[in-house]
């Protein structure tokens, strides 16, 4: 059996007080016995009472603190997830495609593609840039050579000024016309490879046959000062061969110049090659 814990108190009885003493007091002890028992549910209810301290406000705090925690994670999950519309979805799946089918294009076939070749009709392939969609690329034809909107011929034949002109005439352009610094550039450099002697020089459409000393160009515009490129002291009109003297215009240096001044002025009448020019034709859509 288990153990009992004894403890000890004073009772105090008093008995009644006699006529002419006082009476005295009587102590009795008596045992006053807690069980275990006891013991232990006082301790349980001790401890129950410590517990009761979290209190039934505490526990909602508690659980709406846990909800609006899920309710944002939920926030921003769902954020994620509509932040990319379906149209962009779409977009992103046809440029991969686009970037898959062009890698495996270079690396199984050496075609051409649709920047390789300006000068190219297009692949089929292709589909025309937005900025250029509406514009046509320009074309020469065989024998003419393509330059800033126009078509040029160096003739190998030679003949008189006059002549030159009508030959390029019925070809339906006429002797050239020299607009900008960057056009006698490119001629210039052209006849550095044409040219097999100092004297093998080209006719242009520049000519002061009307009046001495003012200068025409064949559509009737006068030269532009400013973009004349005679070399040396030229024109000087020098009348040694022919007394009519220097009407027309010739150009080359064999070698090339530094400055591209390479104008002379000729009698009309000697023999030499010519530049014909015309515009370029309309030719196949530009990419």
């Amino acid at each position: 059996m288990p153990e009992v814990d004894v403890t000890y108190a004073d009772v105090k009885f008093t008995t009644p007080k006699s006529r002419g003493d006082v009476a005295a007091e009587d102590v009795t002890y008596s045992e006053v016995k807690i069980s275990n028992k006891q013991q232990s549910a006082n301790i349980q209810q001790s401890g129950s009472s410590r517990r009761s301290k979290v209190t039934p406000e505490c526990l909602v705090l508690l659980a709406l603190v846990v909800l609006l925690a899920a309710a944002l994670i939920a926030l921003g999950v769902t954020f994620i997830q509509t932040s990319q519309t379906p149209q962009t979805l779409k977009e992103d799946k046809e440029t991969l495609m686009k970037n898959l089918s062009d890698i495996k294009l270079g690396s199984t076939t050496s075609a051409p593609t649709c920047s390789s070749c300006p000068s190219c009709p297009p692949p089929p392939s292709c589909p025309p840039h937005p900025a250029v969609e509406d514009l046509t690329c320009l074309k020469c034809e065989p024998g003419w050579e393509p330059h800033g909107g126009n078509c040029y011929n160096f003739s190998t034949t030679k003949s008189s000024w006059n002549d030159s002109r009508s030959s390029c005439v019925d070809r339906g352009s006429d002797l050239v016309k020299i607009d900008s610094r960057e056009e006698q550039t490119f001629l210039e450099s052209r006849l550095r490879g044409l040219m097999k002697e100092h004297e093998d020089k080209f006719w242009i459409g520049l000519t002061d046959s009307v009046e001495e000393g003012k200068w025409f160009w064949v559509d009737g515009s006068a030269l532009d000062k400013s973009l004349s490129f005679w070399i040396g002291k030229e024109p000087d009109d020098w009348k040694g061969e022919n007394s009519a003297g220097e009407d027309c215009v010739r150009m080359g240096e064999k070698g090339g110049t530094h400055d591209l001044k390479c104008w002379f002025d000729q009698s009309c009448n000697v023999f030499h090659k010519c530049i014909c020019e015309k515009p370029a034709a309309p030719g196949y859509p530009c990419v």
